[in-house]
């Protein structure tokens, strides 16, 4: 068997899509699975959507990812060039089309915008609406071309399909997929502008590279036995074609790029971080065996099977990847962690706290870090909030013992020099142990005194720690005199 090699050929029109970024990430791991390569590939050949920086998003994109390329416009492996527009200035593509137009596989076409607007839709024998080219200039003669060309008459260049009959081709998710010819258009091979079309660049590019697996989405399924037909007409091997189930979102419509979390660097400005998301589109088509859910790259490369990829559309689901990314944050060495969550604990809080001692707090209880924000905004300033919070059945507190338990305390928390966790714990169990009381009795109105909140990363004296001797006992008056009213 030849040694397996695979290509992510993206085109530079912006941000890479999550559909786009799951083709790389397959395409990635088929080949190492087996040992083999991985290419990119860039497939400018669309000038009118390049974007200017999006070859940078590209490169960084799969930097960040760890999706390493072994060959590639900066890593020359002996077949470039890896940039189409770098090939085409060659003539590259324009004497395979030649090729095919002299073996009677393609022929010129001068027909003008007008004249296709012309053409009328038909329903195909599967009930199909199409509007194909009528293959009127495949009836031209040598002599009209050759005129046409020599007055410098703008043409295209067009593979001649088959009319009648059917074209059967092989996909390994979806098998063995039969297609009418009369639904297979006269595609154009080469533009008007002398660029080749994505089909047929593609076509060439892939064969001259040695690719041995094809990955794309399965939105291209219909545009195979094209492919197929010039592999045909040329006398080349057709590759292995896997092609990835359509992603939705939660309505189960195509995700779409003007949905909110539709590319790799839109999640990664929503708090997300590049291993969960790695990790998650992973498993958007693709199911492990075993049921497994989190794994490293590593750990994919050794487990990814595409065989095992699903031919049902695959729902992104946001909450599904918010859980994910929670147990990557919650596995993440702390300084990696407190970095990252750095510029978002500096917007909620302002004052001199520790900032490191807060992050200690959440990192265990966010799952994205935009959430650090409604975690911890009771340090910067105590809220508005209801003495009922001070009521809980199981610690078996309510307004009047609450009142009871911070007036008791307040004295012996002002003789506290000592606000560090333990100490403060210390303190405070010895009120315990002198009531003779559980430890949630007490510290349940405590932690609702200096928090103001039902819900808090950490405990009582964790948070007095952290706020200090000064905030904390302002804080616990605030509580008093609330109750007292």
């Amino acid at each position: 068997m030849s040694k397996v090699r695979t290509r992510f050929a993206p085109s530079p029109t912006g941000r890479m899509h999550v559909g786009n970024l799951r083709t790389a990430l397959y395409a990635y791991l088929i080949a190492k699975h087996e040992g083999g390569d991985f290419m990119l590939r860039i497939e400018d050949t669309d000038q009118e959507r390049f974007v200017d920086g999006a070859l940078e998003i590209i490169y960084r994109t799969l930097e960040k990812t760890g999706l390493i390329h072994d060959e590639g416009p900066d890593k020359d492996g002996g077949v470039g060039p890896y940039v189409q527009s770098e090939r085409n200035a060659s003539g590259l593509y324009m004497e395979y089309a030649k090729k095919l137009v002299e073996q009677g596989d393609a022929y010129y076409c001068f027909c003008d915008k007008e004249r296709l607007d012309s053409l009328k839709s038909k329903v195909s024998e599967s009930g199909t609406e199409i509007v194909a080219y009528d293959k009127h200039c495949l009836n031209l003669s040598r002599e009209e071309v050759e005129a046409n060309l020599a007055s410098g008459r703008p043409y295209v260049i067009r593979i001649n399909m088959p009319a009648e009959g059917t074209t059967t081709f092989h996909d390994d998710i979806y098998g063995d997929i039969t297609v009418p010819n009369e639904e297979l258009d006269d595609m154009i091979l080469m533009k008007s502008d002398g660029y080749p079309t994505y089909n047929f660049a593609n076509v060439i590019d892939d064969h001259l590279m040695g690719i041995t697996h094809v990955v794309r989405g399965n939105e291209y399924l219909s545009s195979a036995p094209k492919y197929n037909r010039l592999y045909e007409a040329f006398g080349w091997e057709v590759p292995t074609y896997v092609h990835c189930p359509l992603i939705t979102d939660e309505n189960h419509k195509k995700l779409s790029k003007r949905c909110g979390h539709s590319s790799y660097e839109d999640l990664l400005e929503q708090g997300f971080v590049s291993e969960a998301i790695v990790n998650y589109v992973a498993l958007l088509g693709w199911c492990p065996e075993d049921n497994q859910e989190i794994f490293s790259l590593e750990e994919l490369v050794k487990a990814f099977d595409y065989r095992h990829m699903s031919k049902s559309p695959a729902v992104f689901d946001v909450v599904k990847l918010k859980w994910m990314n929670g147990e990557y944050l919650k596995a993440m060495d702390f300084g990696r962690f407190y970095e990252m969550a750095e510029p978002y604990l500096k917007e909620a809080v302002t004052k001199d706290y520790d900032l490191k001692k807060i992050a200690a707090l959440v990192k265990t209880r966010i799952e994205i870090f935009p959430d650090i924000n409604e975690q911890i905004d009771f340090f910067e300033e105590l809220p508005e909030y209801d003495t009922a919070m001070y009521c809980h059945k199981k610690m078996k507190t309510n307004e009047e013992n609450s009142l009871e338990v911070l007036t008791d305390i307040l004295p012996v928390l002002e003789a506290q020099d000592d606000y560090s966790n333990d100490a403060l714990f210390g303190v405070l169990k010895g009120y315990v142990d002198e009531k003779g009381c559980k430890v949630g009795y007490v510290m349940w109105p405590v932690r609702t005194a200096v928090s103001g909140k039902q819900n808090t990363p950490g405990g009582a004296t964790e948070i007095m720690e952290i706020l200090g001797k000064e905030e904390s006992l302002k804080r616990i008056r605030r509580g008093i005199e609330l109750l007292s009213r």
